[in-house]
């Protein structure tokens, strides 16, 4: 194998890629990478994970992930050096409705407010409105996340109701804002 094989085959996948950063399949090789990402403090609040997780579970996640048609796990990659900087998924697809959920978490302090998040949530719409052929994604944000509202918002989603007091965390409940983008809001936003 020629030094250009080999570096081809060391070189991270690309399965969507925009201007700052890429996405990329995860595997059971990113269990640590993973597990580690699932015990930041704020990451944790933001998302509202409450349970706990071990890397033999997050390592069967991943894997099951891999088979699961109803999912599309991606690792988000900044593309000056395949830095691993946060994951974005696509999940409950229903192929008979065309509807599905998102949800994105930049794990570390250093990338959020740079704009990393937007893109790779571009990059996913793109794949989910023109790929998966999907009618309607939402996501679920909970009301104290105030930057990741006005990003959903400055993207095109709409906001469609409240789910009151949803998560319990920190001594205190929390409302849960339900918010989606349609097709044809996509494409009149995006592919003018």
């Amino acid at each position: 194998m020629s030094v250009t094989q080999q570096e081809n085959t060391n070189a991270a996948v690309r399965f969507l890629e925009g201007e700052r950063v890429f996405l990329r399949p995860i595997g059971t090789e990113d269990t640590e990478l993973y597990f580690r990402s699932l015990f930041n403090k704020e990451t944790r609040m933001l998302t509202g994970t409450q349970k706990h997780f071990t890397r033999e579970q997050i390592h069967q996640y991943i894997a099951n992930k891999g088979q699961d048609a109803s999912s599309v796990l991606l690792l988000i990659c900044l593309c000056e050096n395949d830095q691993v900087i946060g994951d974005v998924q696509i999940g409950d697809i229903d192929s008979k409705n065309r509807s599905a959920f998102i949800r994105i978490s930049i794990d570390q302090n250093a990338y959020q407010g740079k704009g990393y998040g937007s893109e790779a949530l571009l990059l996913m719409l793109d794949y989910g409105f023109g790929i998966l052929n999907l009618h309607r994604i939402e996501l679920n944000v909970f009301a104290f996340n105030e930057r990741a509202i006005h990003t959903y918002e400055k993207l095109g989603f709409q906001r469609e109701g409240v789910q009151r007091q949803a998560l319990y965390y920190n001594h205190a409940y929390h409302d849960s804002i339900l918010m989606s983008m349609l097709a044809d809001e996509y494409r009149a936003k995006y592919l003018k």
